[in-house]
């Protein structure tokens, strides 16, 4: 109702202002509550984590950790924190964020605007004890003379504040940020990574997982060979996918502007990465499944493609959060409908090629 009534102003508005309105409508309390735990079918665990349903907030929404709360209250099984990088910095120039209304879509070339580890490790601490499942989306200071630098001091900074740590080395609005994806840079970058974690590790007894968000732009050789280096490391998750630089099919004018395009026009080559990093991990990798998600049936695509998790942002735009509802119900009984218990026994099932020890089932 609340969204309803606001959206016309919202629409009015310049995007990233109506973005800023809407961050403080949700600090004063102002959203629809939903519990997140409503359907122990949607429950799953993934890298030793527990998630009370798999869908969560995608990173972009809440970059300084505002309103992780609000986020979790609504509905959201978890909420992905950031981008945040070591210091503060303001991003690329206004306007940056544009609405492709006709597509359904959105393009942003916010350029990490955030204002530093400290202020988000802040909140995330004054958060401690408090319930919710909680991940930080870490990235490189646009000026860093040492990218990978920053993301060890990103795990460091958060390791006993976030239930895991995303590794953004996908935003196409950091120049060159995205040729940490090619495999001798990756290997490096992972290297560094897990020795920090393993000392974290070992001072504080717990393994915090460390996922990789990547980019839907790689070929597939190159998200093959990024497939190998996060076997072969031990990463905990992949991401796919983050923003496309690609503009095929775009109605809208805005089209043409610079930056990362989301929303609908990413649904089937965010979806068609994902299928064939399940079918080329046979499973063996967690992956989380984001990218164009507007509705229960394109979460349960996903799912049914080898997503264990799935994420959304674009289509909060335009459909307000009475969307979260409707994807956890609409999932419920999806499940229900083809015979599943739980969205492990879905995850998979509808890959070209069926993993190792699965059979596809009720298959499309």
């Amino acid at each position: 109702m609340i969204f309803r009534l606001a959206r016309p102003l919202l629409a009015a508005l310049d995007p990233e202002t109506a973005h800023r309105a809407t961050i403080r409508a949700l600090k004063v309390g102002l959203y629809p509550r939903r519990r997140n735990d409503r359907n122990p079918a949607l429950r799953i665990e993934v890298a030793g984590l527990d998630f009370p349903n798999p869908l969560g907030i995608a990173a972009g929404f809440d970059k300084d950790g505002e309103v992780a709360g609000a986020l979790l209250g609504m509905g959201f099984g978890f909420a992905e924190l950031g981008t945040v990088t070591p210091r503060a910095q303001a991003g690329n120039p206004r306007p940056r964020l544009f609405r492709l209304n006709e597509d359904q879509a959105v393009i942003n070339r916010m350029g990490f605007n955030n204002k530093g580890h400290n202020a988000l490790r802040r909140r995330l601490a004054a958060r401690a004890g408090k319930p919710g499942l909680l991940g930080v989306n870490i990235g490189a200071n646009a000026a860093a003379a040492d990218r990978i630098a920053d993301y060890c001091r990103g795990l460091e900074t958060f390791y006993d504040v976030a239930r895991y740590v995303a590794v953004n080395i996908s935003s196409p609005n950091t120049p060159g940020l995205r040729n940490l994806q090619e495999r001798g840079a990756l290997e490096e970058l992972m290297q560094a990574l897990l020795a920090t974690r393993a000392g974290l590790a070992e001072r504080a007894g717990r393994s915090v997982p460390v996922f990789l968000k990547l980019s839907p732009d790689l070929s597939s050789a190159e998200l093959d060979d990024v497939l190998d280096v996060a076997l072969a490391r031990g990463a905990d998750g992949l991401i796919l996918t983050n923003t496309t630089v690609r503009r095929d099919g775009l109605r809208s004018a805005q089209g043409s502007e610079a930056g990362g395009l989301s929303g609908r026009p990413l649904l089937a080559p965010s979806s068609g990465m994902l299928a064939h990093a399940w079918r080329a991990t046979g499973g063996r990798i967690p992956l989380i499944g984001v990218g164009g998600i507007a509705s229960a049936r394109d979460a349960y695509a996903k799912i049914r493609a080898g997503a264990s998790l799935v994420q959304l942002y674009t289509a909060l735009v335009y459909q307000g959060p009475g969307l979260i509802g409707r994807i956890l119900d609409g999932l419920g009984e999806a499940l229900v409908r083809d015979g599943f218990g739980s969205i492990e026994e879905a995850r998979g099932t509808c890959a070209q090629q069926a993993g190792p020890g699965r059979t596809r089932r009720n298959g499309t």
